[in-house]
């Protein structure tokens, strides 16, 4: 299991979104309210975001658990995106625990990070993944099939694997694909933008759940929570 959020809108700095919410990511490494399994989000973290006049995005990933990274801490409030997604790690047992198996993974142009846990067995390697471990694999067959066919996806690897969970947030720098399939998901709508995460990283009355098996995108104009209906 992990925790992950991304935020479309307004810059804001790293640390505004990452380790200063009273119960956000920082929080949600070593106490999480609505993590199903596992107690402990320590095997890893990362964060990618898009700067202007780079058409890439930029990613910042390490092995160690985010509350022990001081230089992360020094260095984010001074760097600032309005497009971001982040993510702290519990690593799937059997997978490595190097730097390459944390997320956000990349295509060169999609952010994409995975809350769950998948079956490898049911994911044909590729070696195109950025790690052996079940969420990269993901990641790659969800950037081969194409991102606005994540909900295909998403449904036939539920197929193979009945037991998996597979809420994935994605972005390009301009909108959020999420994903919502085996475990909570919720959006927040600011007056500068929109945050969608795996838990709320406060007790702000305005968090919407996400309902179970949806895709929600959100883009500048607004957002919509689409149905994805089981085969």
């Amino acid at each position: 299991m992990c925790r992950h959020l991304a935020w479309l809108g307004r810059p804001r700095t790293l640390a505004s979104l990452v380790l200063d919410p009273s119960h956000g990511l920082l929080r949600q490494s070593y106490a999480p309210r609505r993590q199903q399994r596992g107690l402990l989000n320590a095997d890893g973290w990362g964060v990618g975001f898009f700067a202007p006049d780079r058409p890439e995005p930029v990613r910042w990933r390490s092995a160690r658990p985010l509350w022990g990274d001081a230089s992360f801490a020094s260095v984010s409030p001074v760097l600032s995106s309005g497009a971001v997604l982040a993510a702290v790690r519990s690593a799937t047992v059997g997978m490595p625990l190097d730097e390459s198996a944390a997320a956000p993974f990349t295509d060169g142009r999609w952010l994409l990070s995975h809350n769950g846990r998948v079956d490898r067995a049911v994911l044909p390697a590729r070696g195109d993944a950025e790690s052996v471990c079940d969420s990269a694999v993901l990641a790659a067959h969800v950037f081969a099939a194409g991102v606005d066919e994540v909900g295909r996806t998403v449904r036939e690897v539920a197929r193979l694997d009945p037991e998996a969970s597979l809420n994935l947030l994605l972005t390009d720098g301009t909108r959020i694909l999420a994903v919502s399939w085996g475990d909570p998901l919720s959006y927040l709508v600011e007056p500068d933008g929109v945050v969608v995460a795996s838990e709320p990283w406060d007790d702000d009355p305005r968090w919407v759940d996400v309902p179970d098996h949806h895709l929600l995108e959100v883009t500048p104009d607004g957002l919509t929570a689409t149905r994805l209906e089981d085969r």
